[in-house]
């Protein structure tokens, strides 16, 4: 039951009629009468320890209600704090003479906030190569689609200007994790604490491995008896499906803390299996739309999984409270879809009927 806390006139307003009830002939509620200002007075003292109070209660545990200190207290206690902020990675095609030489750390702009430097040298050995590159800046505004058209900070005699980011993009920026995930961690190690190396275990170790990492699930003796086969995804990306480094970071980190007799550990990107939508919407303005798509994607960041079912009346009701929308019919898929060992239905773009 909740404790609804009074206002500070209401409080003033009590204790003024105390204050007048035990004194024959006494007015309390006058601002500028001694007994007047002594209610005032202790009035603020008073909803000062009413706010002292409702912040331990708010405090007392680490859920929604909890202040970004309580909830940092919870975490200390637990030896959690929040991911740090990890920089973008990936690749990018360069052009030039046969021979020509890109040296390691060359400055590659996408815009003024957007540079990456060159992790190695690169020799063509064709009209074009693929050079690694990092982010400059750490967090998600160093992530750059596949196609993306930078240039060179400064010319390279035999290597040409303009460049593009190469398939795969440039992925991997993370910012620094916010109150909500910390929030959630918390909450997970207080609901499953460790057990040893259980399966639950390996779920927790691949959620601590990288700030990229948003979910994970585990699974006994599909890769043989004894073997544990955990799966990852990235949902803070323009794909889910994690990149070799995610992938090898978090194997390292599960490696370094496994059970010695589990034979084989093996961590996999899901299968990702993308379905085209085809939807009728009402009304059918780029606003409706982009409102389906948002839903969409957002049922697949919370229900998608390996091995799952992706239900129809999931997607309907989905598609059903996009803003603006007042009819629509799904056409495909028309049934729940139903996936294998390791496949994992990803958002694949909607046909607009």
């Amino acid at each position: 039951m909740s404790f609804p806390i009074p206002t500070l006139d209401e409080t003033r307003q009590q204790i003024a009629a105390d204050i007048e009830s035990r004194i024959a002939g006494s007015e309390a509620r006058t601002r500028r009468s001694t007994l007047g200002v002594l209610a005032f007075a202790m009035a603020g003292a008073v909803q000062g320890l009413h706010a002292h109070i409702d912040y331990l209660h708010r405090n007392f545990l680490p859920d929604e209600l909890a202040d970004a200190e309580g909830v940092e207290r919870w975490a200390r206690r637990f030896k959690l704090w929040y991911r740090p902020a990890v920089p973008a990675a990936g690749g990018v095609v360069i052009s030039g003479n046969i021979g020509a030489t890109l040296p390691a750390g060359t400055a590659v702009q996408f815009t003024q906030d957007q540079v990456y430097t060159t992790r190695e040298a690169l020799t063509l050995t064709a009209s074009t190569g693929t050079v690694a590159v990092d982010a400059q800046t750490v967090g998600a505004v160093g992530n750059l689609a596949a196609g993306s058209r930078v240039a060179l900070v400064s010319p390279v005699p035999g290597i040409q200007s303009a460049a593009v980011v190469a398939e795969g993009g440039i992925v991997g920026g993370t910012d620094i994790e916010d109150i909500d995930g910390l929030r959630a961690r918390v909450h997970r190690r207080m609901a499953e604490p460790p057990q040893g190396g259980a399966l639950v275990d390996y779920v927790t170790w691949a959620l601590e491995s990288h700030p990229a990492i948003t979910r994970a699930w585990a699974t006994e003796h599909e890769q043989g008896s004894g073997s544990v086969v955990v799966r990852i995804v990235c949902d803070n990306q323009d794909s889910p499906i994690p990149g070799a480094d995610v992938l090898e970071a978090c194997g390292s980190y599960i490696d370094a803390r496994r059970p010695a007799g589990r034979r084989s550990v093996y961590v996999l990107p899901p299968l990702e299996m993308p379905v085209e939508y085809e939807i009728r919407a009402v009304p059918n303005t780029l606003q409706v739309r982009a409102a389906i798509e948002a839903e969409l994607r957002d049922l697949h960041r919370r229900e998608a999984e390996p091995a799952g079912t992706l239900l129809l009346s999931h997607i309907r009701e989905a598609v059903s409270i996009a803003q603006g929308e007042r009819d629509n019919s799904v056409i495909y898929p028309a049934t729940d879809l139903v996936y294998a060992t390791g496949q994992m239905p990803v958002f694949g773009g909607i046909e607009w009927a």
